[in-house]
């Protein structure tokens, strides 16, 4: 027996509510940050400068100045400045994709070595200790960068 036309559309209807259902659900679990999850950094102590690997940020005054090849400075000098993390208890597993951060804080006269695992949204601190990133703040710690000419 074959499907008619319109048993068909509701097929599509019923399919296409399904998969709404579906993506608002995840998008419910995925947008908000976690209860446990803390600001990294403190309003009174607040980022002055950050290093990934060999692209970085500082603050002068109350602007943000990045490496040449960093295309959305304000967006990424914001998502750093602004992040919140979840502290854990154990050491997670994690992938081979690691970038080396190193952060300055304001008042704070040695800058700190850090661990950044952006696959899986891993931080580890200069004193081991391990934090989550919650996935809906974790596209914006990438910074977009502008390919630089090749020189002969």
């Amino acid at each position: 027996m074959a499907l008619s036309r319109k048993n068909w559309n509701y097929i599509i209807i019923g399919a296409s509510v399904f998969m709404i259902a579906v993506l608002s659900f995840i998008d419910d679990k995925t947008a908000n940050v976690p209860d446990d999850a803390v600001a990294l950094f403190d309003p009174q102590l607040p980022l002055v400068q950050l290093h990934l690997d060999d692209i970085w940020l500082s603050k002068k005054g109350d602007e943000w100045w990045c490496h040449e090849q960093v295309l959305n400075c304000q967006q990424w000098a914001q998502a750093w400045q602004n992040i919140s993390v979840s502290p854990l208890t154990t050491q997670p597993e994690h992938g081979t994709n690691e970038q080396t951060l190193t952060i300055a804080i304001s008042n704070i006269h040695t800058a700190q070595q850090w661990r950044y695992f952006p696959d899986d949204g891993l931080l580890q601190s200069s004193n081991q200790n391990w934090y989550q990133i919650p996935p809906s703040l974790r596209a914006d710690l990438q910074p977009a960068l502008a390919e630089m000419p090749q020189s002969k």
